[in-house]
C-alpha cells in the first residue's frame, strides 16, 4: 500500500487532471501535463486552455508541493501515469514498473559507485520515471539526460523532474537522430520494443534489417553504444526473445566486437501483465584500451519482488559477485 501521502497528492493530482481533462477534451495523460506545468509554474500559461486558467488556479491554492519530498511527489506522478496509461490506446505509453526501476538504480549504483561524477543518458525516456529512480540512487554529483519523441510523455517527464528539483537535460527527437551529446559513463533504458519505420535512418545502422523494417530494440543498443563511453556501462531492459528472432545472430556479432557481456538478469513473471510482455535486465561494458570484461558474468533469476526473503537471498548472491570481479569493473 503506498504512503498517504503520496495518495494525498495523487488524489489531489487525479482530480485536477479530471477537471482539465473534461473541460478540454484532452486526453488524461495531456490533461495531467497540462497539470503538472501549471503546478510548476503556478498557473495555467497556453492561451489554449483560458477557460480552465481561474478554475485551475484557484485548485492549486489547495496544496504546495513544496510540501512534499521528491520521492512522494514522483510516485503520486507515477500512479496518475498509470491511471492515464491503463485505458491508453498507444502501445508505447507504457511505464517501467517501479519494482523494476529500483533495482535498476541499486545495480547502476554499484557499477559507479567509486565515482564521484556520473554522466547518465535514458535514450527512450518515456515518462522519466526511470532515469529520475536511478538518479535517486546516486549520492554523488549527477550530469542527467534523456530522449523522447512524443510530446506529452516529454512533457510529463520535463516537469516530473523539475517538480523533484532533479537537473535533466532533454532531448525532444527520434531518439535513433544523432545526438548532440558527449559520450556519457552510464546508459539506462527500457527498450522500445518492435520494428523501427524510419528505413532510410536505419540504413546508417549496423544492426539494420537486410530486408524491411530494422528492430527498433537492436538499434537502440547499438545508438546506446554510441554515446557510451570506452568502459561505460549499458544497463538495459530488453525482451526476453532478444537472442531467438532471425537478426539474433547478427546482434549477438555486433556484441561480441562492441562490448562485453557483465550480465543478464531475468525478471519474475509477475512483474509483467504476460509472459508475452516479459523483459531481462541485459548489461553490457563498451570495449577499449584497458577495458576489461568480466570471467563470469552476473546471471541471475530473480524472486518475485515482493517474495522479501528470496529477495535477500538472491542480492547476497549479487553483492558477492560485485565483490568478487570489482577488480575487472
Amino acid at each position: 500500500m503506498e504512503d498517504s501521502t503520496v495518495v494525498e497528492l495523487y488524489e489531489w493530482l487525479d482530480e485536477m487532471t479530471e477537471l482539465v481533462e473534461k473541460e478540454t477534451d484532452e486526453p488524461y495523460l495531456d490533461s495531467l501535463a497540462i497539470v503538472l506545468e501549471a503546478i510548476f509554474h503556478g498557473e495555467v500559461r497556453d492561451e489554449a486552455y483560458e477557460s480552465i486558467r481561474q478554475t485551475v488556479t484557484d485548485t492549486l491554492q489547495r496544496v504546495n508541493v513544496d510540501d512534499y519530498d521528491a520521492i512522494t511527489i514522483r510516485k503520486a506522478i507515477q500512479l496518475a501515469v498509470l491511471k492515464g496509461m491503463k485505458d491508453g490506446t498507444q502501445p508505447h505509453h507504457e511505464m517501467t514498473p517501479e519494482a523494476i526501476a529500483l533495482f535498476v538504480g541499486y545495480l547502476t549504483e554499484k557499477f559507479v559507485h567509486e565515482k564521484e561524477r556520473v554522466r547518465l543518458f535514458d535514450p527512450a525516456s518515456g515518462t522519466g520515471n526511470l532515469l529520475l529512480t536511478v538518479m535517486e540512487h546516486l549520492e554523488k554529483g549527477i550530469e542527467a539526460y534523456a530522449s523522447e519523441i512524443d510530446p506529452t510523455l516529454i512533457k510529463i517527464s520535463l516537469y516530473n523532474a523539475n517538480l523533484q528539483k532533479k537537473r535533466v537535460e532533454y532531448f525532444h527527437q527520434d531518439s535513433l537522430s544523432p545526438f548532440l551529446l558527449d559520450p556519457v559513463d552510464v546508459v539506462v533504458s527500457d527498450l522500445p520494443i518492435g520494428y523501427y519505420p524510419d528505413d532510410v535512418r536505419a540504413r546508417d545502422f549496423a544492426l539494420r534489417a537486410e530486408k524491411g523494417h530494422s528492430y527498433a530494440h537492436h538499434l537502440f543498443i547499438e545508438q546506446s553504444l554510441t554515446y557510451t563511453k570506452p568502459g561505460g556501462y549499458l544497463i538495459l531492459l530488453v525482451p526476453e526473445f532478444l537472442f531467438e528472432s532471425e537478426e539474433a545472430e547478427k546482434l549477438h556479432t555486433f556484441l561480441q566486437k562492441e562490448a562485453h557481456v557483465i550480465g543478464l538478469l531475468q525478471l519474475p513473471n509477475s512483474a509483467f501483465k504476460s509472459n508475452a510482455n516479459k523483459k531481462s535486465i541485459f548489461v553490457l561494458r563498451k570495449k577499449g584500451r584497458h577495458v576489461d570484461g568480466v570471467q563470469q558474468p552476473l546471471l541471475a533469476m530473480l524472486p518475485s519482488f515482493s517474495n522479501t526473503s528470496a529477495m535477500e537471498d538472491i542480492l547476497q548472491k549479487i553483492n558477492s559477485w560485485f565483490e568478487e570481479n570489482k577488480a575487472r569493473l
